[in-house]
């Protein structure tokens, strides 16, 4: 295989990235208003609108924004709006896409969690997602550092490199299995698979990050993996809350 994988469309040759990237928002988008209804918990059209606009408005600017803070010399000293536009990251759209939700939901005075009716199609989207950062090899910043081990591939210079995207698949489909467990015994309240998913993705990127390219800001960390720490610490004090008052309500009730 050559990379990067690219496309024709109407002329013009595209990144098999941003092409797959699009595809994968599409689904997961079709998946969730399908997964919506057929779920028992309704929402009324203003707190959904309002949901759907803090996630999006959130993840589009935390994207990028903590995409181009992973080289923070260059985003103060030398900005440029096309690349601060083109430059984003998972990490930032899920930390700031949270924040916009939260946000929003106060505006409309919802208090219930939102959270799980999102994880499935989000986890598809990204899996869709990366198969385009696969096929993009070293064109963009989603590949990994250079490596003897055995799962090293070519991905479009001379050295064996961690196929990162590959490592994240793998581990999202693994985490779709166990979340699919977790839902499936129903005695969880609402909102617990989404911290689930956020703490396992939080800490998978922070360790992946170790085997990736990066600018390092706080000793050995990049900005992502700072960015995963505090998340990580906010969602382990967020589910024993969940587990703390799940105990006292069965407490109460037998």
């Amino acid at each position: 295989m050559d990379f990067p994988v690219t496309f024709q469309i109407f002329d013009h040759t595209i990144l098999a990235h941003p092409v797959l990237e699009t595809i994968g928002i599409f689904i997961g988008m079709r998946y969730y208003f399908y997964l919506k209804r057929k779920s028992k918990e309704k929402l009324s059209f203003n707190t959904s609108a309002a949901v759907l606009i803090g996630a999006t408005a959130g993840a589009l600017l935390g994207s990028k924004l903590i995409g181009n803070l992973e080289n923070p010399d260059v985003f103060f000293n030398d900005f440029d709006f096309k690349r601060f536009w083109t430059n984003n990251t998972i990490v930032g759209g899920l930390a700031f896409g949270l924040m916009g939700v939260e946000w929003a939901k106060k505006i409309v005075g919802h208090k219930e969690s939102t959270g799980d009716l999102i994880v499935f199609p989000l986890i598809l989207a990204m899996m869709i997602g990366r198969i385009g950062c696969f096929l993009t090899g070293i064109h963009e910043e989603t590949y990994g550092i250079p490596t003897n081990f055995i799962f090293g591939m070519h991905l479009g210079d001379e050295y064996l490199r961690h196929p990162v995207a590959l490592y994240e698949i793998a581990f999202l489909m693994v985490l779709w299995i166990v979340l699919k467990i977790i839902q499936r015994k129903n005695k969880y309240p609402s909102g617990f698979v989404f911290q689930i998913f956020m703490l396992s993705y939080f800490n998978f990127r922070f360790f992946l990050d170790f085997i990736k390219p990066k600018i390092e800001i706080i000793g050995k960390l990049g900005t992502i993996q700072v960015v995963c720490l505090m998340f990580i610490l906010y969602y382990i004090y967020a589910i024993k809350n969940t587990i703390y008052l799940m105990n006292i309500k069965n407490t109460i009730t037998i």
